[in-house]
């Protein structure tokens, strides 16, 4: 299916030649044309149903998990207070998402107002960052748990679990906060379609007819001192924490230990490896096919908030037997 190409004259979006779309018709566009994922326009419906799915799962998923916790006061402890933020990490994260893009597929509904797309492009960012520093903190705890348990109670108190929450949203809110300041700086003058679901930083920024290399590198810069570091302090944690765990003396002990680290392992590698992929094809595959880096993009950001509730809600006795109970007091 061919996409007609628009271009934004005194205010309207009109259909232009190609020949149109190269030239500086237009400064800075009131709005910006999300594609979707190009080539797949006839299939809009059938790709709508596992966007719609997984939404509906983060959603129920995050909040039956924030419900659980706080119902439960046995869950009161700092490991699933920092569930509960990134479950609500979660939740924002794919509601800054999810809603626009099915709105594509289903109503056609491309347009999004340029402060509308550098707003998105703030929180997608930033509670991407959020998501790491959390994961980080819970790397944190564990360690506390297994190398230091007589002071874990001691070390990690409420006061500290709420320091360490707002430290997190501070440092990604203020790193994330010149990305969409640095892009309305920047002239538009090529385009105003973005070949992709949402307002992706590199996807808005690549459609300036200017240098913008201090965006490329600042860009880059945060995902090293967010991603990067959390993925340096995360796998120094869980050394030690191996070190501690085959120091202990029987077998049994040491998958029991590290069983108490299982769930949050696996939400590590919902997060890191759909991020290693989005990463790379969006950096190095220039070659590859754009509606496939656009996918790639979306699983990393709509697939850890469907799969951390479950994997939670799967591995952790606590959370299964309290939805157990829940769930066999309804059916009574």
């Amino acid at each position: 299916m061919q996409v007609t190409p628009f271009c934004l004259r005194v205010g309207q979006l009109l259909p232009c030649s190609m020949s149109d779309s190269n030239t500086t018709d237009f400064t800075n566009p009131s709005i910006f044309i999300l594609l979707g994922i190009p080539g797949w326009e006839s299939a809009y419906v059938w790709v709508s149903i596992p966007f719609c799915a997984m939404y509906t799962l983060a959603v129920l998923g995050n909040f039956t998990i924030l419900f659980i916790v706080k119902r439960e006061p046995s869950l009161h402890v700092p490991m699933y207070y920092f569930l509960c933020m990134l479950s609500t990490s979660d939740l924002i994260l794919s509601t800054s998402i999810v809603p626009k893009t099915l709105s594509i597929f289903w109503f056609n509904s491309r347009e999004i107002e340029f402060g509308a797309c550098l707003t998105q492009m703030y929180f997608i960012h930033t509670f991407l960052s959020i998501e790491s520093g959390i994961l980080g903190a819970m790397a944190l705890d564990r360690y506390v748990a297994i190398c230091e348990p007589l002071r874990h109670a001691s070390i990690l108190t409420n006061p500290v679990v709420a320091k360490i929450g707002l430290a997190v949203v501070l440092r990604s809110g203020l790193l994330v906060l010149p990305t969409p300041f640095l892009a309305r700086q920047w002239p538009y003058c090529r385009t105003n379609i973005i070949t992709h679901t949402h307002c992706e930083h590199m996807a808005v920024v690549k459609l300036a007819c200017a240098d913008t290399r201090i965006s490329n590198y600042y860009g880059l810069t945060v995902v090293f001192l967010v991603t990067g570091l959390d993925a340096i302090f995360i796998t120094l944690s869980y050394t030690q924490i191996l070190r501690a765990i085959f120091s202990l003396p029987t077998k049994d002990s040491q998958i029991k230990t590290f069983g108490t680290c299982g769930s949050h392992l696996c939400v590590i590698l919902a997060f890191y490896i759909p991020g290693i992929f989005s990463f790379l094809t969006h950096r190095l595959g220039h070659k590859l096919a754009l509606h496939f880096e656009v996918l790639i993009a979306n699983v990393y950001m709509l697939v850890p908030p469907m799969l951390n509730p479950i994997i939670y809600g799967v591995r952790t006795s606590q959370i299964r037997d309290r939805l157990l109970h829940l769930s066999s007091h309804k059916g009574v």
